[in-house]
């Protein structure tokens, strides 16, 4: 059997968990939810971060036993299979629900945490952080065969970001978020600014993780029409941008030893930017800076990996990107995820697909497992 590694999951965590843990200085400047009208809001401070529309739902969800075999295919069947997702806070179903999708290992991202980053108070950020990673470790670290843990790093104040760094580091942490978008008066990952950052990663082997939607101001900047697919689609940008910053920019040839890894992103926009900065680096030479030691594709495949759900297009073009960089995941428990029906979305996107079995096993978790250093044998061994 192969081993399955999902490399985009979420668990949410508990409601409280900066109300109890916040300072009474920090709270004002901190995140939480609050209803209004017919949304739940999250705010920093009091910025709204995101709105989300309530969705009654008229039936309750089947039990997970009833879901073998159960196919997605209306809108409304995506509420009802999201709800029944009960790992998504207890770690006995969380691992019962892995078990039915054919889940073998995953690294789990924050939910409320991912807007760390719109906290613009640099104490709040920081204790924000710390809070999370202390429930983080507690909440996996009797199952580390199984989830691999992730940190989330502060940014306001680099000083923080790699004190930060340097203690999930020594709690055993391979993975710590920055954000996929730099907010605004803060360095791009172009500026040299960050190479404390990078090179700190690469020398205690934490890969710099971005997942997408993380540092925007807004991830519903479109409210018109077609707004629920636009705004998500362009996430993927986000991602391509960051990729040219950190390569284009030197950052990652500087510091050889860092690995980004990009979550939720999809994966088939990586050949044809990879494609464009080589014809670019060439074509446009005598304007290059930095010039690198190699070329932005050669880059790419050594330090960049790039987690995907359903695409098929980047393991078809794996001929242009390599294979290292790929890897799936399922999005667990997200109503757009592949849960329960991961299986089956995996036997799709390889289905005609010319590709050995070395190939599809490290796409499927090898190459994630690897990257992350999963304590399993076979991966350490190997690594």
């Amino acid at each position: 059997m192969t081993f399955v590694f999902s490399a985009d999951a979420h668990v949410v965590e508990p409601k409280d968990i900066y109300d109890k843990a916040l300072p009474p200085s920090l709270k004002p400047y901190g995140i939480r939810s609050e209803r209004q009208g017919d949304h739940i809001c999250t705010l920093a401070g009091e910025k709204v971060l995101h709105r989300a529309r309530i969705i009654k739902k008229d039936n309750p969800p089947p039990a997970n036993e009833e879901l073998k075999g159960v196919k997605l295919n209306k809108g409304e069947d995506v509420v009802r299979l999201h709800a029944v997702a009960r790992g998504q806070i207890d770690l006995v179903g969380r691992m019962e629900d892995m078990a039915l999708d054919g889940i073998d290992a995953e690294i789990p991202f924050p939910s409320t945490s991912l807007w760390t980053y719109g906290i613009e108070h640099v104490e709040t950020e920081l204790a924000t952080a710390q809070i999370y990673n202390d429930w983080n470790n507690q909440h996996f670290s009797g199952h580390l065969d199984k989830f691999v843990r992730c940190g989330v790093l502060p940014v306001r104040d680099f000083s923080n970001t790699l004190a930060e760094m340097k203690r999930v580091a020594k709690m055993g942490f391979t993975a710590a978020m920055l954000p996929c978008v730099t907010a605004r008066g803060m360095p791009k990952y172009n500026d040299e600014a960050w190479d404390p950052v990078f090179e700190l990663a690469g020398e205690l082997g934490v890969v710099m993780v971005m997942h997408t939607g993380t540092g925007l101001e807004t991830v519903q900047p479109e409210r018109r029409a077609g707004g629920a697919v636009i705004n998500y689609t362009n996430q993927a940008c986000d991602a391509w941008n960051a990729v040219q910053y950190l390569v284009a920019g030197g950052v990652l040839d500087r510091h050889p030893r860092a690995q980004v890894a990009f979550i939720e992103s999809g994966a088939s926009w990586l050949a044809g930017c990879v494609e464009r900065m080589d014809e670019i680096y060439v074509a446009h030479q005598v304007y290059v800076r930095p010039k690198l030691s190699l070329m932005p594709s050669e880059i790419v495949k050594r330090q960049i990996s790039v987690g995907f759900q359903s695409d098929r297009a980047c393991v078809l073009a794996r001929s242009v990107t390599g294979v290292r960089p790929l890897m799936w995941g399922s999005d667990y428990p997200h109503a757009e995820g592949t849960f329960p029906r991961s299986k089956e979305v995996i036997a799709r996107i390889f289905d005609g697909v010319e590709i050995s079995e070395k190939d599809k096993a490290d796409i499927l978790g090898g190459n994630a497992a690897r990257l992350f250093r999963l304590p399993r044998p076979e991966f350490q061994n190997a690594a």
